[in-house]
């Protein structure tokens, strides 16, 4: 095996080079025990289809040779077009570079493949979408073409010979593109639009992690498996507000570096051992910014205030540097700093023979580790218009998952990035279905037995959110709708089937964590950044649920229809008119969307209130002292809660900070290895056993303006959820609120 090779030749030349913006923490070699964790870490990978054989390899090479001739004889032609000398156009040239995963040498089987159409400056970005489009239209072996002009990336997706590929374009300011050309200048930069510098920085970032890790081999075997694990745990999604490809990579690179001479298995450990304790939000860093001329805007907290606010910052090496997570949430930042520690202490095991790889790469039962969860709908008519809808409102979840995290009584919204087919059966007008489930944790309320959670607002104004987007690039369609309900997790048998509720249920609770990752559809994310060049995209390991048309019930989906709980069903009309802004539902008011009601049957609950009063979001201020107005004679709620505020941390002295921190890590006992303390008393995960406690609201009035990873609170792996002793459940229904009460034992 070349990583086993690779590693062996590793140990009579054990590098003293400094990586990165600290020194390493061990310049150790690798003893003959890491080698033999490392040949069984790739063994535990083999059945997940992580490694592509020669054959596979060689195709892959055979297409990308085949479209970079491609360019070559476009561009040609285009310059012909545009009555260039002949002598130019002989040598104008024309290159494809790859990026993401392939570039990486960390891509999966079957696996797509980004790359990058790098054209002279004569050539337009319309010749791209228009005559490169129409030459690829007429090439043999060229299936599912498509244009995104309009993404944040424009790309041209298709698959050529099997091989998926998603192209973008970038035109540089000089006349001629040689084979030889590097991207890693940033002179190459200068006079390109925005659009070009997008696309470009998928190569750059690519290239320059690839120049600062002391062992390629070792990095490449070290990112297979973290991204194999982060997947099955269900944290590996970049639109989602979890992690795509390139900040999983970047994270396993600064380990790289910490470590420069350690074998991959050991470099997992490690991995889980630096993320477990780091000190969020101090960025992740593989070099010193560059300074450069060119003034393109960078990621800089102390010159840009909306960077302070990025809660778990990991910055691309090359110029311009970005913030590869700008949509990592309060509550995804903790569902992925427990799994850090979860895979700290599996590490733990393994590395003291007490366990092996398999444990680590075990999914946990997402729908075991809630009490109340929001099931999120959406539904179009067919199969063409379900793929962009859903393509869509899976982009705009992280939109909710905000919502619902600004809401002053719910401390976590955890959602499973993986999709489901819902039941044709529930959606009488449309047959193509896709579910997405939300786990949701409850602000306990001192001193009061019951409290009303209106989500009414929450859920308005993201169903908004996707509409208002819809209308505006002219997607919206004829039966496109979205559904949220509010369920238990004791009525989850009626959306999904038994097999999936009961998977792993008797396991310890130290193995049951987050859900297992559905690898997401190949879809074009209508506003997602190409700071993540993988774009979520490697497929090619289980757990897989492409969108698709429902198959007819089984007995026991038929079964489960009789006691349905009751959804909220928004569906927009196709005249939108144009939004002033989020709409709230306040009685009395007038609301565009129309919400139909189901009468639900004694024992459900309703989607967007739970409580025993229904309180509408004020829109005029009133003083506090009068208490909530009263509304149809119910009571009101007499404890109030302070909002939540965004955190903004303090950038002072940030590197200082930064070698703080790593120089904590280096004296921390902990780093020693596992097998030779195995005496060693050690602090299990965080998510077992013991009570709830709710995360703690980021206040930045607070005196401490950092925020260390010891001060959150982990929740535990068996929630429990707070003392409501029954529900009293109302309807939004056009202008009025009806209200029907139902009593259900919280249990």
């Amino acid at each position: 095996m070349k990583e086993m090779s690779a590693n062996t030749m590793l140990d009579s030349q054990c590098q003293q080079k400094h990586y990165g913006i600290t020194s390493p923490i061990s310049l150790a070699c690798p003893k003959e025990i890491d080698h033999i964790y490392t040949q069984k870490l790739i063994d535990a990978m083999k059945p997940f289809g992580v490694f592509e054989d020669e054959e596979e390899l060689n195709h892959r090479l055979v297409v990308l040779g085949k479209l970079n001739n491609l360019v070559k004889e476009w561009i040609s032609d285009v310059s012909e077009s545009k009555n260039l000398p002949p002598s130019v156009v002989a040598t104008v040239g024309g290159k494809i570079f790859t990026f993401g995963s392939y570039r990486l040498g960390v891509h999966t089987k079957g696996a797509d493949i980004d790359a990058l159409c790098v054209a002279p400056r004569h050539v337009e970005r319309s010749d791209f979408f228009q005559s490169f489009f129409e030459k690829l239209k007429h090439q043999d072996g060229i299936r599912n073409l498509r244009a995104v002009e309009d993404a944040f990336v424009p790309v041209i997706k298709f698959e050529f010979d099997g091989i998926e590929i998603d192209l973008v374009f970038a035109r540089l300011a000089i006349q001629t593109i040689s084979d030889n050309l590097d991207l890693r200048d940033d002179s190459r930069l200068r006079s390109l639009d925005i659009r070009c510098i997008r696309s470009l920085n998928g190569c750059r970032v690519t290239d320059e992690i690839l120049h600062l890790v002391p062992n390629k081999e070792t990095f490449r075997l070290t990112l297979r498996a973290v991204k194999l694990w982060a997947k099955r745990r269900g944290i590996y999604s970049n639109m989602l507000g979890f992690l795509g490809g390139v900040s999983w990579a970047m994270l396993v690179a600064r380990t790289c570096q910490l470590y420069p001479n350690a074998a991959a298995s050991t470099l997992v450990h490690k991995f889980f051992l630096v993320f477990s304790k780091w000190e969020w939000p101090n960025p992740v860093l593989l070099k010193q910014p560059e300074e450069s001329n060119l003034n393109l805007p960078v990621w800089d907290p102390r010159v840009n205030p909306s960077d302070r606010y990025h809660l778990m910052p990991i910055i691309t090496p090359a110029y311009p540097q970005q913030n590869s997570t700008y949509n990592v949430s309060t509550s995804t930042r903790t569902v992925m700093v427990e799994e850090f520690k979860q895979g700290l202490a599996v590490t733990d095991e393994i590395l003291q023979g007490k366990s092996d790889w398999s444990k680590l790469l075990e999914p946990p039962n997402f729908f075991q580790k809630y009490r109340h969860y929001i099931v999120l709908t959406a539904s179009a008519s067919t199969e063409e218009n379900h793929l962009e809808w859903v393509g869509l409102v899976e982009s705009k979840i992280r939109v909710l998952v905000g919502n619902l995290e600004r809401n002053e009584f719910i401390t976590l919204a955890h959602v499973n990035p993986q999709s489901f087919p819902g039941n044709k059966e529930h959606h009488k007008d449309n047959n193509y279905v896709s579910m997405w489930f939300l786990g949701i944790i409850f602000r306990r309320v001192e001193n009061a037995e019951s409290v009303n959670i209106d989500l009414t607002y929450d859920i308005q104004s993201f169903t908004d959110t996707v509409y208002r987007q819809a209308n505006n690039i002219n997607m919206l369609k004829e039966g496109m709708k979205i559904e949220a309900t509010h369920v238990k997790k004791k009525q989850l048998h009626h959306y999904l089937p038994a097999e999936i509720l009961q998977k792993k249920k008797k396991q310890s609770l130290s193995d049951v964590s987050r859900s297992s990752s559905g690898l997401q559809s190949k879809r074009s994310s209508l506003d997602s950044s190409c700071l993540d060049s993988s774009r979520d995209t490697d497929n090619g390991t289980p757990f897989n649920s492409p969108a698709s048309k429902s198959d007819s019930p089984s007995v026991g989906e038929t079964e489960r229809n009789s006691a349905e709980p009751a959804a909220v069903i928004v569906e927009k009309p196709l005249s939108v008119p144009p939004a002033q802004g989020l709409s709230i539902p306040v009685i009395g008011a007038k609301v565009d969307s129309t919400v139909k009601a189901v009468s639900p049957p004694a024992v459900c609950t309703i989607p967007t209130v739970v409580g025993r009063n229904v309180i509408p979001r004020i829109t005029t201020p009133h003083n506090p002292a009068q208490g909530q107005p009263h509304l149809n004679g119910m009571s009101n709620i007499t404890k109030t809660v302070t909002p939540k505020r965004a955190h903004s941390p303090s950038i002072d002295g940030t590197p200082k900070r930064l070698k703080d921190i790593e120089k904590f890590i280096r004296l921390e006992s902990t780093f020693k290895d596992p097998r030779a303390a195995e005496e060693r008393k050690r602090k299990s995960v965080d998510a077992i056993g013991g009570e709830s406690m709710p995360i703690p609201t980021i206040d930045t009035s607070r005196k401490k303006k950092q925020l260390d990873a010891q001060h959150i609170n982990f929740l535990p792996s068996t929630w429990r959820d707070y003392p409501v002793k029954n529900y009293q459940i109302h309807h939004l229904q056009f202008q009025q609120i009806t209200s029907v009460s139902s009593k259900i034992p919280f249990d």
